[in-house]
């Protein structure tokens, strides 16, 4: 597997951002880290924005996002055109934003999954790939929303 990723965290998921780095290494997944350096509390928008935008740019394929519900990071990084990240609790949600909704972008709740779940929900998503057919013209359907605000 040749992706290039980023990946960033706020304080909440910091640690597990740090973790995953180890899993992304084993499976030959370059990455960048885009932050945060602790568990010093800082402001997930900064982080979602900062990934979103190398995502939507090209600069990077994927990003993962760490915070502690995953959400706040989702909604952060969905305000960027071009970015569909999707929060993932499990493999099957992980796999489907993939598959159905072409993610671009996974963001994980790091309070309320272990570590062997966001390595398995990690790898599920990283080796997922977009089915379109009928999922294609609902993701341009999105495409056209983002073009229409």
């Amino acid at each position: 597997m040749t992706k290039k990723i980023a990946i960033a965290a706020d304080h909440a998921g910091f640690e597990e951002k740090e973790r995953i780095k180890k899993t992304l290494d084993e499976i030959g997944v370059e990455y960048f880290d885009m932050g945060t350096d602790s568990t010093e509390s800082v402001d997930y928008p900064d982080f979602a924005e900062k990934l979103g935008k190398a995502v939507a740019s090209g600069e990077y394929e994927e990003g993962i996002l760490f915070c502690g519900s995953g959400t706040g990071m989702a909604i952060a990084a969905n305000k960027i055109h071009g970015v569909r990240a999707a929060v993932a609790w499990n493999e099957e949600i992980a796999r489907l934003s993939r598959e159905h909704n072409n993610a671009n972008i996974l963001a994980l709740p790091a309070r309320y999954i272990g570590d062997s779940e966001i390595i398995a929900i990690v790898k599920a998503w990283l080796d997922a790939k977009f089915d379109g057919g009928r999922h294609e013209r609902r993701v341009e359907k999105i495409t056209a929303i983002e073009n229409e605000y």
